[in-house]
């Protein structure tokens, strides 16, 4: 049972090579813009044919290019929510929903209340999508989407159509919505806070082609490579030297320090976890990394302070971004000698 997909799709210049599989989990499909997100759930939903490889869908051979097999879209039995939601603006939110059952009124009437009531529809049943606010127009997407009981249930970049004000409490909506779905559910995202909110696993897309698939939090926690760090959000990267067997250099910041176990020189970049590194005036280590840092810059926020430092002995370097909430920040005399505490466990390596 599960998800398997191992295709191959070349399109004007761009080519498509990605393999994984799924077994019941909530999956993220994340990667930058024009990595090849779309276009893989087109290919798992049958809108776009792959030139070769094998999708199989709970057992269900939907693509299969050496045994010639090539479901047809209606067949597939897969729920899609588009990116702009894809509502026929000629039709009622009721007609919407019910487009794509067959059968008589009498009999697709329960099923279309059931949607009414699951997704808070009442009172707009007669209404046309231009009527409807971004989240309305959400739920009645998603209403389409689910009433055929779907496989499995496929969402792309669900809230890029909406407003920034909109999106977070529309997203806790359509999540709690999502739990009564207990079936194949696969997100493509370029967003990480979606990623990490709603998928138990992740496949990385990268210039199409599946980088890393694991764990959703342990890919947070040790992304692996420089392009996944950039995406997650990791804004210290700095290239790494490797200076004796137990010593490396970060050489952007002109940082130095020993480690306990020898690293594969394949690693290349080394990143800092923002929620492990700290600014005071002391400089005793408590087996942390310590260096003296000049700040060079403030900007209040809401709760904290964002400050970019650098290494006061390598001045020619790039800074260190770090946040610090606003009491801690009181604590700090910024007239005096100030310093930058690495936690080693703040510590990732990068290839």
């Amino acid at each position: 049972m599960g998800l398997e997909v191992d295709i191959r799709k070349k399109v004007k210049g761009f080519s498509l090579d990605i393999s994984f599989k799924n077994q019941g989990l909530h999956l993220g499909i994340f990667g930058a813009s024009g990595s090849g997100k779309s276009m893989t759930l087109k290919c798992i939903a049958g809108i776009i044919d792959p030139d070769e490889g094998r999708i199989v869908l709970n057992d269900k051979i939907l693509f299969d290019s050496e045994k010639n097999i090539n479901i047809k879209p209606q067949k597939r039995n897969i729920g899609y929510l588009f990116q702009n939601y894809a509502l026929f603006p000629h039709l009622t939110v009721e007609d919407n929903i019910t487009i794509s059952l067959n059968g008589k009124k009498e009999d697709i009437r329960p099923k279309l209340e059931e949607m009414i009531k699951l997704f808070k529809l009442e009172g707009l049943e007669r209404k046309y999508p231009k009527q409807l606010s971004g989240g309305q127009q959400q739920r009645v997407a998603l209403a389409r989407a689910i009433i055929k009981n779907p496989d499995i249930l496929i969402l792309d970049e669900p809230f890029s159509a909406l407003d920034s004000h909109l999106k977070e409490s529309l997203e806790v909506e359509l999540f709690e919505l999502l739990k009564t779905y207990n079936k194949e559910v696969v997100l493509v995202t370029h967003n990480r806070e979606e990623v990490y909110k709603f998928c138990d696993y992740m496949i990385f897309i990268d210039e199409g082609k599946s980088i890393i698939n694991e764990n959703t939090k342990e890919i947070f926690n040790e992304p692996k490579y420089y392009k996944v760090s950039k995406l997650l959000g990791y804004h210290n990267i700095s290239e790494i030297q490797y200076l004796t067997n137990n010593t490396i250099k970060a050489t952007r910041w002109g940082i130095s320090y020993k480690i306990d176990a020898l690293l594969n020189n394949e690693f290349t970049f080394i990143a800092l976890k923002d929620n492990l590194l700290a600014l005071n005036n002391s400089s005793v280590s408590n087996g942390e990394i310590v260096v003296e840092v000049a700040v060079l810059d403030i900007i209040e926020s809401i709760n904290s302070f964002d400050l970019l430092v650098k290494n006061v002995s390598y001045m020619q370097g790039d800074s260190i971004s770090l946040k610090v909430d606003k009491k801690t920040f009181e604590a700090i005399n910024l007239k005096d000698n100030l310093f930058l505490h690495i936690d080693n466990e703040a510590l990732v390596y990068l290839r």
